[in-house]
């Protein structure tokens, strides 16, 4: 077992594990700690824990220290040098005529690498551009192709819902969402009412797909014949979230509702009639 804490360096970014080493470090706290990028500015959100050898990447990298006010500062300026750089890599684009387009960039913290983020339709060949971006800013340049869904996690924006993104406020990861997801929640199958803002299905319909997973495993299918206290009958309809089943009897000419618990129990059925 390690003792970690767990550090995120972007609002909804992912969460990385540092060695806290004897430091007693409150969550929210900022910290400095060494990454593959570089030596970088994070801030605590999972307090000291222990976690399995399987749940960390090796060798584990300590938290530096504690951030000050001066470090805060320097996370400041860099912030301000990324627009400037922003506004210089625009006119660079334009000037090599590149069909990509830059989305945010960002400085390490040590200055020691400047990350521009970009999206594009295919390939790009940015080998002139890199060339012009390091002889103005004198340091590494990285440049890095994102998808659609990292551009709408980094801009932000409102979703349909009319609440901000979830995955530029608290989702981590994007995790994978099918259309078989929006079929089992009986979701109209219109692009535009199931796409979210990036133009990709909306991470939402993964919230709940476990739960109508769950459901549809224990009600039974549209079309069955089931029997219930009032005889056999033709499911015609659910409601999964409810575990309510709509049942065409055979001997009366008329719809009704049972829940799961009246169909398992066979005991007496309380029901109402439908249109």
């Amino acid at each position: 077992m390690y003792d970690v804490v767990g550090v995120r360096f972007k609002k909804a970014g992912k969460i990385y594990y540092f060695d806290p080493g004897e430091l007693t470090i409150p969550d929210g706290e900022f910290v400095i700690v060494e990454t593959v990028r570089g030596v970088e500015f994070g801030r605590v959100v999972i307090n000291k824990k222990q976690v399995s050898e399987h749940d960390v990447v090796l060798p584990l990298k300590k938290v530096i220290r504690i951030a000050e006010q001066k470090d805060r500062l320097i996370v400041d300026e860099n912030k301000q040098a990324a627009r400037e750089a922003y506004d210089v890599c625009v006119q660079k684009i334009q000037s090599h005529d590149l069909d990509m387009k830059l989305v945010d960039v960002e400085y390490t913290f040590d200055r020691n690498k400047v990350i521009f983020y970009f999206t594009a339709d295919g390939r790009i060949d940015f080998r002139e551009l890199v060339k012009d971006l390091a002889a103005i800013f004198r340091t590494r340049i990285e440049l890095r192709q994102i998808g659609v869904r990292d551009e709408a996690k980094l801009l932000g924006g409102i979703g349909p819902c009319g609440r901000m993104l979830c995955c530029s406020t608290f989702l981590g990861d994007f995790e994978p969402v099918s259309i078989k997801m929006a079929k089992d929640q009986n979701l109209s199958l219109n692009p535009t009412k199931i796409s979210g803002l990036c133009g990709r299905l909306m991470c939402c319909l993964k919230y709940e797909n476990d739960e109508y997973e769950t459901a549809k495993e224990q009600l039974p299918d549209i079309g069955s014949t089931i029997k219930t206290s009032d005889g056999s009958g033709r499911v015609v309809g659910l409601n999964i979230l409810e575990r309510i089943i709509q049942v065409e009897l055979s001997d009366h000419e008329q719809i009704l509702e049972y829940t799961l618990d009246e169909i398992n129990n066979e005991g007496a059925v309380s029901f109402q009639a439908t249109d």
